[in-house]
């Protein structure tokens, strides 16, 4: 059990971390640092039986790592994983104002050494809040092509330096289960600022940068993220305002490091004034600029979040619609929304009947020699050849086809 401390929040000149007997997988640390005497550790917790020691000696290995001395340190635990507990650690001796000597990391997951492929399905990203430790562990059970851990929009102000590094952290030891790892940082030299703390530490594959309206923005990150000594990170620029959408093509053509380019609608009709339907006409002229402009760089074009995540029916006629303008993926803010998205996303099965067709004569085309190939009595440009295969390849990432299908029919 959590009990109540003498000594509040307020009077700590450090502390970190959600506070009260309702928080579950995260902490609250408060910290004073002392001229003398060592460490006064005051530990209670929702799972003293189990971890009460393994709490205790991780907090003083971690104080002694981050150069601290002698401090008063209260811990209310509501059973957090140690990078939680460490990151809250860290956020609250930072704020005292201590010079940090160094830092404790989490041993580093296999996928955090990783980097992304360019070309990889990106049909459902998941959201998660960058304060809130909780809901990573378990992301990837949910199977998101993508997941992100946020740092601008999902998080107060006063909470973005203790949100980066528990960040920072996650995305160094948390399995998610083969997602893509992805960061949404913020706008300008807070979100350069992100940066400086995640990339020496590994574990990102992706960035997003949020309401860009200038390529010069893109071409900034890149330049920091090269100084980093990172080749490897890719960007995905998110269009959310008139200007950005204006922007787009030389937006999505700023940076080699472009892998795909998204809208963000609620601010994208926020800045025109209007409201957000369901319908969609209001934006569908910008979603078409960003199919386009990311096509013409070669990227993919990726659509916003549908916002009412308990409406599954409407969400998937958004991405059926989505799918039939030219997006290949969709954000997500709720884990039941990623299957549907996917659904959404996947081929009709008339579509991978037709595509195999193509494929089974465009193989024996190759296998004869021929240039040309034919179906019947149609001739098949390469342009539907090469759509079929796009097709035969979603269908098996799908699950559709068999990875041997040619073999087998």
């Amino acid at each position: 059990m959590i009990e109540a401390d003498s000594k509040t929040a307020h009077e700590y000149p450090g502390a970190a971390g959600p506070r009260g007997r309702e928080v579950r997988s995260d902490c609250w640390i408060g910290v004073e640092p002392t001229a003398s005497g060592g460490f006064e550790l005051e530990v209670s917790s929702t799972v003293e039986p189990y971890y009460g020691l393994a709490i205790r000696e991780l907090v003083l290995e971690g104080a002694a790592k981050l150069g601290l001395e002698h401090a008063r340190i209260r811990v209310e635990d509501g059973g957090a994983y140690p990078f939680a507990l460490m990151a809250r650690l860290e956020a609250a001796v930072k704020r005292t104002g201590h010079s940090i000597g160094g830092a404790w990391m989490p041993e580093q997951h296999p996928d955090a050494r990783t980097s992304s492929a360019r070309d990889r399905r990106r049909r459902s990203r998941l959201y998660l809040p960058g304060d809130q430790p909780k809901l990573f562990v378990n992301a990837g059970l949910h199977r998101p092509d993508g997941v992100i851990l946020d740092l601008e929009d999902s998080v107060a102000p006063s909470d973005k330096d203790a949100a980066r590094v528990v960040v920072r952290n996650a995305l160094h030891a948390v399995d998610f289960m083969g997602a893509e790892r992805m960061v949404r940082i913020n706008q300008g030299e807070l979100g350069l600022e992100d940066l400086r703390e995640l990339v020496p530490h590994g574990g990102v594959h992706l960035v997003l940068l949020p309401k860009v309206e200038d390529p010069e923005e893109v071409r900034t990150v890149d330049r920091l993220l090269s100084e980093l000594g990172d080749e490897q990170i890719a960007l995905m620029p998110i269009l959310e305002s008139a200007r950005g959408v204006l922007a787009a093509q030389a937006i999505a053509a700023a940076s080699g490091r472009n892998v795909a380019l998204t809208i963000g609608l609620e601010d994208y009709t926020a800045d025109l004034g209007i409201a957000k339907t369901d319908a969609g006409s209001e934006s569908l002229w910008a979603r078409s600029m960003v199919v386009h402009a990311a096509r013409a760089a070669g990227l993919q074009a990726i659509d916003s979040v549908y916002s009412d995540f308990a409406d599954e029916v409407g969400l998937l006629a958004s991405v059926r619609e989505a799918k039939s303008i030219g997006f290949e993926g969709k954000g997500c803010i709720h884990p039941r929304q990623i299957a549907v998205v996917h659904d959404g996303f996947a081929p009709e099965a008339i579509e991978v009947e037709k595509a195999c067709r193509i494929v089974r004569a465009f193989r024996a085309a190759e296998a004869e020699g021929r240039g040309v190939v034919s179906l019947g009595t149609k001739m098949i440009d390469p342009p539907v050849v090469k759509r079929a295969l796009a097709t035969v390849a979603l269908a098996i990432d799908c699950g559709q086809l068999a990875r041997d299908w040619e073999e087998t029919e």
